[in-house]
Formats: structure tokens, sequence, C-alpha cells
């Protein structure tokens, strides 16, 4: 299936992202959606706060209240021949993403700033439903006390995708603000050396 490769940054993307519009198609974007909304949803946790974001994992789970790390059920079947073509555009064998994460964002959720968990490497994301945008910041200074960024900003279109590798998936910290409607969002991660070290010891 052909889909659109684009430069949508005014000025330069940080180094490691790339972005494609119509990666799916809309029949394969509602199995996406019935595949998350089938999926056991539950709020995200981080320590004491409770996020208004529904997300599932498969594959490995990442616990942020007890910090462990641990094996969950594996990718479901249906999302396998999208796996293999994320991969595909990330320049991976389909087997390296051995995570998938699925969430739904109802109106008026979003994500803070953050960088992924550091026992992941590669994050290939799709975006379904309502169009967003993705932040991203480089800390670059101070001034007055506080911290100042180099900002930059994705825009994720319906059906696009998106991959964060070296500097954009380490250096930099990304967010998505709340919108006013819903949006879904299917991640594949692959694991990085200290990932795979974690699997092979059996616990963080």
């Amino acid at each position: 299936m052909a889909f659109h490769q684009t430069d949508l940054f005014a000025t330069p993307a940080p180094a490691g992202l790339t972005a494609a519009e119509a990666f799916l198609s809309p029949a394969e974007e509602q199995t996406v959606i019935a595949t998350i909304e089938a999926a056991d949803l539950t709020p995200f946790r981080f320590q004491q706060w409770l996020g208004k974001r529904l997300t599932a994992s498969y594959g490995w789970h990442y616990d942020f209240e007890r910090g462990s790390f641990t094996p969950v059920a594996p990718i479901p079947d249906v999302l396998l021949p999208i796996r293999a073509r994320a991969a595909a555009f990330a320049g991976l064998a389909p087997d390296a993403l051995v995570q998938g994460l699925l969430i739904r964002y109802d109106p008026g959720a979003g994500i803070g700033w953050h960088r992924d968990r550091p026992m992941f490497e590669h994050v290939v994301g799709l975006s379904l439903g309502a169009p967003a945008t993705m932040r991203f910041r480089l800390r670059d200074g101070e001034r007055g006390g506080r911290a100042t960024y180099r900002r930059e900003a994705q825009p994720l279109a319906p059906r696009s995708i998106y991959h964060l590798s070296g500097e954009a998936r380490w250096a930099w910290e990304h967010s998505i603000a709340p919108i006013e409607a819903t949006r879904w969002s299917l991640t594949f991660r692959s694991l990085s050396e200290r990932g795979r070290m974690e699997a092979r010891g059996g616990g963080v």
C-alpha cells in the first residue's frame, strides 16, 4: 500500500524523526480502532496519579506504580500485518517490535512531556481518529533561573505514522496537548540493550 511521506516542519526536525501520512487505509483504521475498543483498557497510572487516557499493553508492560517491567499477552494477530509494515517503515524486522501499546484519548485527554522508558529503543506510532500535534522540546539553556527549550511540532493526521530513533528518541521530550475529540493510537516499540538485559534478567 502506498503512503505519502512528508516534511511537515517549518524548521529542521529533530534528527531521528520520520513521519508519513495515509499509512493506513480508512478500513484499516477502523479495524485498529475496533481492536482498541475491544481491548481491556485501563486508565494510565503514574504513582498516585490517574490519567485520563485508557491503555492496554501487549508483549511487554511497564508498570509506573511498581517500576516493574514484565512480559504480558502477545500482540494480537489482527495487528501483526500492520506491525510488519510499521517495522518496514522504520527499517526494522517485524519481530524487533516486541511491544504494542493501545491508547484511547477521550476528549480532554493528552500526554505530558516525557521520554519513553529506557528499556525501549525504537518507537513507531500510528495516530487514528481526530488529528493532533506532537510537540517536541530540547533543553538548550537557562534564563532567569528557568530552563529554556528549543521547540518543534509534528502534525499527526489521522492514519499517519511516525518513527522516533536516535536524537529524537533519546534527547528530545515529546507531548500531545489535549484535544476536544476522541483519538486513538497504536504504538510499537523495540527493546533497547537495557531492555534486553532486563528481559533476560527477569526484573528491573
